[in-house]
């Protein structure tokens, strides 16, 4: 029997051998083509270009532009408010105190005409010369501003005339003493304050207080240029209210 021949080598019979050994080679490196591939794909799909980027950064800084613009729009609003506020509160005090000045202003008007019908209506009462009221106001270390209210209705169309003095009684060192006008206007033979007036007239002067006298009474004394003089007394106290003064006791 005819023994078959082994099959002859084909020319450069190492080929199928080598073309094995490269074949995971080969698909590893597709693979990893493959993936390349994906990512370049993915990356150019999700992410912004250059571009993009400048465009969105300057659209967001735009938007805070006009943020910023607006709230500094808002606070000067608030603050113009606030101002405003300030004012109102200010001018409605104001107006509160003028409506108080105005309101005292009218009562002590009204309190005047009260007096003056009294004095020269025809029912009112008829007196003789007298001291009305008595305001003290001080003036500085010592010294004090006086007026006083003089009125007469007994001698209707006359004048009366003469002169005005006062005197101050208090303590000093513990003990009672009173000063008369000469120490009062600190002027040894002090003229009086003169007056002459039909139905009223407001007498003013300055008195001065010794350092350390407490005063506690004060007597005005009208000497008219006929007749008998006429005294009043006022308590310190009373003269010296912020209210206005002392009034004569009917």
């Amino acid at each position: 029997m005819e023994a078959t021949p082994p099959p002859a080598s084909l020319p450069g019979g190492s080929m199928p051998a080598a073309r094995g050994r490269r074949g995971p080679y080969l698909l590893a490196a597709l693979v990893a083509v493959a993936l390349l591939f994906g990512a370049w794909g993915a990356w150019r799909v999700f992410a912004p270009s250059s571009g993009d980027t400048r465009g969105r950064l300057a659209a967001t800084e735009r938007q805070l532009a006009v943020a910023k613009a607006y709230i500094e729009e808002q606070e000067q609003q608030v603050a113009t408010l606030k101002r405003s506020d300030q004012i109102s509160r200010d001018a409605n005090r104001d107006l509160q105190g003028a409506l108080a000045e105005r309101e005292e202003e009218i009562a002590g008007l009204r309190a005047d005409v009260a007096f003056y019908e009294r004095l020269v209506g025809a029912t009112g009462q008829r007196r003789g010369l007298s001291v009305h009221a008595l305001r003290l106001q001080a003036q500085g270390a010592d010294a004090w501003h006086f007026a006083t209210t003089l009125t007469q209705n007994l001698n209707r169309g006359g004048v009366s005339a003469g002169q005005l003095t006062l005197a101050v009684e208090g303590t000093q060192a513990g003990k009672l003493r009173k000063l008369a006008w000469a120490d009062l206007r600190r002027q040894p033979q002090a003229p009086g304050v003169a007056y002459s007036f039909k139905y009223f007239e407001q007498v003013e002067g300055d008195v001065f207080l010794p350092a350390g006298f407490t005063p506690v009474r004060v007597e005005v004394r009208l000497q008219p240029r006929s007749g008998g003089s006429v005294t009043e007394s006022f308590t310190w106290a009373d003269a010296t209210r912020d209210s206005g003064g002392a009034t004569a006791s009917p």
